[in-house]
């Protein structure tokens, strides 16, 4: 396949491309790259053998996206500053040790260097005014840059399974800071894992594939709990790597110690006795017309959503689902944990009426006490106010009491966010409006 990419790149067939994508295999840049100039705007390397990236890769004056996941690189490419329009660089898993502030393009908005070697970040980071994602998980990060406090639109932070002694008292202020994850870091210990009865892999019959995520595969499965009548139930199996969000036992202990409540997926029991020793969780199983609300952020979208643009909603179903989810959330929030990835791609519901569960907590993190931890818990109130607004519009309402909720929860002064014990009742209201 790589033989057959670059014979086209070489036969001029190519011409006008806006995408190359190359498969594993590739030792180095092909030149013949730059004969696309004009019209070249994503670039994946990814699982490649490079380890540098040539100087004038600057030529590529529309380049907007590149992908050097799974390569060999140990240094963030300064020349990575001379591309004007870049805007998304992924470096995941390459063994990056040093982050050169010329690095970063000046249009940088959606940087990953999830699973790394990365002690420090420069204070450049922090001057790329349009950065909105940041993804560090996995990382060796004991400290973040303080120019980051001045980041206006970072929206989401991934930090998970760092060195952080202590989260800097600016993160939960910046005004547009809505998803983040912080667990596996030393300043917030060992997980408690609740005492649940283990679920034997001999009580267990995996079935068919219900979905598949970073962290995980979904199956259905049949449980003879001890040993009596099969229960038809989901079955979540772990990949055991790092995710973009953190780690796979994080997840697994969050989703426990999240116990049952209606509004969320939870889980019945964590399995034991795996022949290839891989963890998992036994979850309730979802009727099968149940469906995914959302699909994830596209390149274009970064951090939003992206919905069916032929999916509408009735007034009363948007508000059933944001009620829902507010409700998981409040739960989530009293047992002292932020969900930290509240979106519509991770919102299943019924497809109706508005019956709704918040799933995966990937990026669940343990909530500190004291005023850091309602600071955070605020945090979260802007990715729910943010998921709000995009149902009022799929339901059409462009005023209202629910939009003046929207403004609330989404402002930039966080400490003027209404928290969900004064959401509840403010939804409530709306019922009987």
């Amino acid at each position: 396949m790589t033989v057959s990419l670059l014979d086209a790149l070489r036969r001029g067939d190519c011409a006008g491309a806006r995408e190359l994508r190359f498969p594993p295999g590739l030792t180095e840049f092909p030149r013949e790259i730059f004969g696309l100039a004009d019209t070249l705007e994503l670039l994946d390397f990814s699982g490649s053998a490079l380890s540098t990236l040539p100087d004038d890769l600057g030529r590529l004056r529309r380049l907007r996206v590149l992908f050097c996941s799974g390569t060999r690189f140990t240094r963030l490419p300064p020349v990575l500053g001379d591309c004007p329009a870049l805007a998304q660089v992924g470096f995941r898993a390459c063994g990056l040790a040093e982050v050169p502030g010329e690095a970063l393009p000046p249009a940088l908005r959606w940087l990953t260097l999830t699973d790394n070697r990365i002690a420090t970040l420069p204070d450049a980071i922090g001057e790329r005014p349009r950065l909105q994602k940041l993804m560090l998980s996995g990382n060796h990060l004991a400290r973040l840059p303080q120019s980051l406090a001045g980041a206006p639109n970072l929206e989401l932070i991934r930090l998970a399974a760092n060195r952080l002694e202590a989260l800097p008292a600016w993160l939960p202020t910046l005004p547009g800071l809505a998803w983040t994850s912080f667990a596996g870091n030393p300043f917030e210990g060992a997980p408690t894992l609740p005492d649940v009865p283990p679920v034997p892999w001999a009580d267990l019959e995996a079935g068919a594939l219900l979905g598949e995520g970073t962290s995980g595969r979904v199956h259905r499965a049949l449980w003879r709990k001890g040993g009596g009548a099969p229960e038809a139930v989901a079955l979540k199996l772990f990949k055991g790597t790092m995710t973009s969000d953190g780690l796979p036992e994080r997840e697994m202990a969050a989703c426990l110690a999240a116990g049952t409540h209606p509004n969320l997926t939870g889980a019945l029991g964590r399995i034991a006795a795996h022949p290839q020793g891989a963890e998992g969780l036994v979850m309730p199983l979802l009727p099968p017309d149940w469906r995914v609300l959302a699909g994830p952020p596209s390149l274009a979208s970064c951090s939003r959503d992206v919905y069916d643009p032929a999916l509408t909603l009735a007034p009363e179903t948007a508000l059933r689902i944001a009620d829902g989810a507010a409700r998981a959330c409040a739960h989530l929030h009293a047992r002292g944990i932020l969900h930290g990835d509240l979106y519509g791609h991770n919102i299943l519901w019924d497809g109706t009426r508005g019956a709704a569960v918040v799933s995966d907590f990937g990026a669940a993190s343990s909530l500190p006490g004291g005023p850091d931890g309602d600071a955070l818990r605020r945090v979260e109130v802007r990715s729910w106010g943010l998921l709000l607004g995009e149902l009022l519009t799929l339901a059409g309402v462009a005023a209202g009491p629910l939009r003046d909720l929207e403004r609330a929860c989404i402002q930039a002064d966080v400490a003027g966010r209404p928290d969900f014990s004064q959401i509840l009742p403010i939804l409530a209201d709306a019922w009987t409006a």
